[in-house]
This record gives C-alpha cells, structure tokens and sequence, in this order.
C-alpha cells in the first residue's frame, strides 16, 4: 500500500478524542502484521481507548520512536465541503480530518514498513501511536510507563507534528485544570438564604489574572513567542436566570510554561484561592485537564544534528504549540518535533495535506532509519 491509500484508511476512522479507539488501533496492527511486525496494544485505564507499540530491529539495542498520536479533534464545522472522514483529493491536495495533524505522518511511517524491514537495522526503529494526545496528551504518558518492559531504553524520540519537515527543538509545557464551585440557589432577592457560586468565583479569578500578572516578570526565553510563561482563564460558565442566586459557576484555566518553569506550579496561586471556599460552605472541585512539561533539545543532540543534515535546515529552536515531546523528554529520551503538513492547516475545516509532503515525510524516515540500520 502507497502512503496515500494508508491516509485514506486511517481518515476513515472517525477517531476523534475522548472516543473509543479501537478500529483503527486494530487495523494498524492487522497492517503491521500482514508485513510479519508484531504490535503490542496497551489499553489506557479509561478501557476503551489504546496505545500501539511495534519495532523493526532488535529490542535490546537503543533505538529510534516515530511517535504520532491516532486521535483527531471533531469535524464539526459547517464549511467542509467533503465527508471530512473520506480522503478527498484535488490536486496535490489530500483533504480530510487529521491529514496534516497528523495521520500523514502515520502514514508516511507505515508506508516505510516494507523497505524499513529490508534494511535490517542494527538498531531498533520503534511506532509509538497513542491515543488523546488531543485532549492534553493523556495516553502517551502509559506508553511510555510501559516501554521498560518493550524495549532497550529508546535513544530518541521523532514526534511527527506537521511542521513542514523542518524539525523543532522546543516548546512550552502546559497545565490546564477545570474549577467547579457549587453553592445554594434561592430567590434573588433574599441572597442571605443562598451561596452565589458566581461571586466565590470572584476571588478565583483575580488570582489568576495575579498570576497571569506575575508570569510576565518570570523567565524568559527569546526563542518562544512571548518570551515568558502564561496564564489565562479560557472559559466560565454559570447561573441561570438573572433572578436566581447561581448555585454552580465552573472555570477552566490554563498556564504555558516556558523550559525551566513548571506549568503546574503556576496554577497553584489559584488552587489555593479556590480551597479557601471549602470553609465559606461551598463545595469546590479542582479537576486536572493536562499536564505535560515543556521540550528543550539541545542544540548539539544527535538527532537534532541528524536531521539538519538529511532536511539542510537548521532545526527552529521553538514553536508555541505543544506536544507528546516533552514527556519523552522528560523520560530521558532525546525527543524532537518533525513531521509533514503545517500546523496552521490543523483544526480547521477542510483540513489537508499535499501529496508531495507525504512522499517527503516517507524518504525522510528512509533516509532517518537508513542511519540508525548502520549504527
């Protein structure tokens, strides 16, 4: 099978994050097998979703992860003008949902399968697809608990993000977490009989634009834009009616950290206003939402200095998105972002990827793996 038609297997999986997963984790692994690869499932503690792990190679020597997430966000949006979970093709272009983010990537990588195999590497390439990494990166976190038992320790970690191929070395870590605050209803005009969940919000609130504050004056990394870390409140919801004391009133905040600064670390001015609540008769909820640490490859790293020389760019030191890296990194595995398509494309209606950036992605991998079977 070409790059292209794997795409448009994989399109056709409506695997949109926070579903079950296991179509299109099974007919990975039926793929893997009809070449002679093993794969190992790793179901999540959810029970309906599942991390994917295979290696071409010898598992007890340090090897290469092309690392990729199965999952996509919803297709929703009124403006496709095509079924977004079928492959449609106009020109170069190859539309549908998580073409660019990013099952090109798993494609181009599974494509690679038949000629990975004839190089017979003396290291290991490994696939590592994981589920959620949309909602926070909540799945690779377990595949990566589980890789002791999998494998040699992994030297370093692809992660194919679209980012036109050119790799990135770094980018924020984030925390995001949502607050619920439960009070007592009643009749606006008797606010001596309820608990406004709205204003004990109030005080929530401030400490987190404090903190949004407070962030500015902290760290700074030129590389990333803005050079410093960041908080914010993205969403608040509550009450009923203008008349009726608000007896719920719910949040959701997040921080990005810049390399050194722990993001959950700058959400913890809030928590703590959110706890003072509990003795004012309030029931409050602090729900984490996600929590991954920010990547910073070194600029000497081996793989990094691997792929300047395949692709002859430099790789770029940060971009502000984020992504699985960081948590191989902090694994202590080298981890870097390269993939095909563009990030901008992603989480948009009629969402593509051109047929000559997977042809690419997959010579890339070739030329990547070709390495590693020498080293």
């Amino acid at each position: 099978m070409t790059a292209q038609d794997i795409l448009a297997s994989l399109v056709s999986f409506p695997s949109v994050v926070g579903r079950p997963n296991a179509a299109i984790v099974d007919w990975i692994r039926s793929y893997l097998a009809s070449h002679g690869v093993q794969a190992t499932v790793l179901p999540g503690p959810e029970g309906d979703r599942s991390n994917l792990f295979a290696t071409i190679g010898p598992r007890d020597r340090p090897g290469l992860i092309l690392s990729g997430h199965m999952g996509v966000v919803p297709a929703e949006e009124p403006e496709w003008i095509s079924d977004p979970f079928r492959l449609r093709r106009d020109g170069d272009r190859l539309y549908g949902r998580g073409a660019s983010d990013m099952k090109g990537f798993l494609a181009a990588a599974l494509a690679a399968v038949p000629r990975l195999l004839a190089l017979q590497p003396k290291s290991p390439i490994h696939f590592a697809f994981s589920y959620d990494e949309e909602a926070g990166c909540r799945g690779v976190p377990h595949l990566i608990a589980r890789l002791g038992e999998l494998c040699a320790h992994p030297a370093c970690a692809v992660i194919g993000e679209p980012s036109g191929l050119r790799a990135i070395r770094g980018h924020k870590g984030k925390a995001a977490a949502r607050i619920t605050i439960r009070g007592r209803a009643g009749h606006s005009s008797r606010p001596d009989l309820g608990l406004n969940a709205i204003h004990a919000m109030a005080p929530v609130l401030a400490a987190a634009v404090a903190a949004a504050e407070a962030a500015k004056s902290g760290p700074r990394r030129p590389a990333f834009e803005p050079p410093y870390s960041t908080v914010q409140v993205g969403a608040l919801r509550g009450g009923e009616a203008l008349n009726i004391i608000p007896a719920l009133c719910v949040a959701e905040v997040e921080a990005r950290a810049v390399s050194g600064v722990s993001p959950v670390a700058l959400l913890d001015p809030i928590r703590t206003a959110l706890a003072r609540l509990d003795a004012e008769g309030f029931e409050t909820r602090w729900e984490p939402l996600s929590d991954y640490p920010a990547l910073a490859l070194p600029e000497d790293a081996p793989i990094a200095r691997m792929l300047a020389d395949i692709s002859g760019q430099e790789p770029l030191a940060a971009v502000s998105y984020g992504t699985e890296a960081g948590l191989y990194m902090a694994a202590g595995i080298d981890a870097i972002i390269c993939g095909p398509g563009d990030i901008a494309r992603a989480h948009k209606p009629n969402e593509y990827i051109e047929a000559s950036e997977l042809a690419a992605c997959e010579r890339l991998i070739l030329d990547l793996a070709a390495r590693f079977a020498r080293a």
